[in-house]
């Protein structure tokens, strides 16, 4: 098989989380990346051979598929491993925690980021700054009350649910959420970077 090719741009938590995944699978893969900010996912030749939607995440494994959408990419690359339990309930739960992500933490924490740390907040976004920030804290809340009396989102080991959700959680205050208001966030952050395969955001194979 040839080598995996990510389509990502580097801010991003959404390619983070893939970035992530093969690095602790040890899963060699080229980057390509693409400047969401100048539009470079919304070209001709991306939308017509990498992602019709123009996003990234985007995976092309190799054989002629090319994956998109972050945590569908996660659950294809986590088959097979530890990273996506073999149990009915445990794999139920992770899928969950993945819906709960894109559905409540991501279109709030991740947009609260992005519109004050990477893109600039739009004018249509201001008067949705303060309902984006309520939501966000209602989504960290559900995961602190979690984290209180777990070390992991589900099971006794760290999953693709945790991956998925540590990508935006743990670059949260770049969007001006008060995150010491998180306890039992802030030790599964620590936690999660004392992986031994862990990097930053910014790190990209060589």
């Amino acid at each position: 098989m040839k080598t995996m090719i990510l389509h990502d741009f580097l801010p991003s938590g959404n390619g983070y989380k893939i970035r992530l995944l093969l690095r602790f699978l040890g899963q060699e893969f080229s980057l390509v990346e693409h400047d969401i900010t100048r539009g470079e996912t919304r070209t001709e030749d991306y939308l017509k051979n990498i992602n019709p939607v123009g996003r990234i995440p985007a995976l092309d494994v190799g054989d002629g598929h090319v994956l998109a959408e972050s945590n569908a990419i996660l659950l294809f690359l986590a088959e097979g491993t530890k990273w996506l339990p073999a149990d009915k309930w445990a794999r139920a739960a992770v899928y969950q925690w993945l819906f709960f992500e894109q559905y409540e933490h991501e279109p709030n924490v991740a947009v609260l980021r992005a519109w004050m740390s990477v893109k600039g907040t739009p004018d249509y976004g201001k008067p949705l700054i303060p309902m984006k920030r309520e939501a966000a804290y209602n989504a960290l809340s559900i995961m602190e009350d979690r984290l209180k009396d777990h070390d992991w989102l589900v099971g006794d080991d760290c999953t693709i649910a945790d991956i998925a959700l540590y990508a935006y959680t743990h670059v949260a205050d770049e969007g001006g959420l008060d995150m010491v208001r998180f306890p039992a966030i802030g030790r599964w952050l620590a936690r999660f970077a004392q992986h031994p395969a862990y990097v930053p955001i910014s790190w990209k194979p060589v």
